[in-house]
């Protein structure tokens, strides 16, 4: 028997069928468990194609990973741009966050692959991502401070967004593996748990501005 006519595609879209391959599988069983075997197996196509296309499986993944991590900062940002203060942004970032893990589960696990190498050109991919978002977080609370008592807060500002994004991401990872409650009620849990140190660095900041002459910074 002869071996099946593989059909013969446009570049563009066989690197889309082949990202689309790959991040199903990325997704499913995670990238340490995936081969380059695999995924030309899958898609129809040969390795050395694969490899011509992608150059190595980090390259691949990175490719795989992008639109999940420009997709999560998107989320973030709209949901944040549009709060009314510091309060806001963080709680609506927050819930942002974890209806994007909810409406696209395999774009969250391949960009929060807990089997990803710790070094390498994936890890500054992810470390990119979780500095934008990191900046994108701290930011938000900065934004209605007087200029004169920004670089004061930001080390603590900057303090509160990464433990924030770490429970983020141990949160959603919980989530995923036992949908014991819904992904909101799961974002709920997290803002009662972080908005007193919230508080605290507004309450810290308003006392200092009131010292100082400056408007006060309400953290409503």
């Amino acid at each position: 028997m002869s071996a099946p006519t593989r059909t013969r595609l446009p570049r563009a879209q066989r690197e889309l069928q082949i990202l689309e391959t790959a991040r199903a599988l990325f997704a499913e069983r995670g990238f340490g468990a995936v081969t380059m075997d695999e995924v030309a197996t899958s898609v129809g196509v040969t390795k050395p194609l694969l490899y011509a296309y992608f150059g190595n499986k980090d390259q691949l993944y990175i490719a795989c990973m992008r639109p999940a991590g420009d997709a999560m900062l998107a989320a973030v940002a709209e949901a944040v741009e549009v709060s009314s203060g510091p309060a806001e942004a963080l709680r609506d970032g927050v819930r942002a966050f974890f209806g994007f893990v909810e409406g696209d589960r395999d774009s969250w696990r391949v960009l929060f692959d807990e089997t990803l190498p710790a070094g390498g050109e994936i890890a500054v991919a992810v470390g990119e991502y979780r500095r934008r978002l990191l900046s994108l977080i701290s930011e938000s609370q900065l934004a209605l401070l007087p200029a004169r008592r920004r670089k004061r807060v930001a080390p603590e500002t900057e303090a509160l967004a990464a433990a924030l994004l770490g429970a983020c991401e141990a949160l959603a990872h919980w989530w995923l593996r036992t949908g014991a409650i819904s992904s909101q009620a799961a974002a709920e849990v997290l803002i009662s748990t972080v908005e007193p140190g919230l508080r605290a660095l507004a309450e810290r900041s308003a006392a200092a501005s009131a010292r100082s002459g400056d408007p006060k910074w309400s953290s409503a």
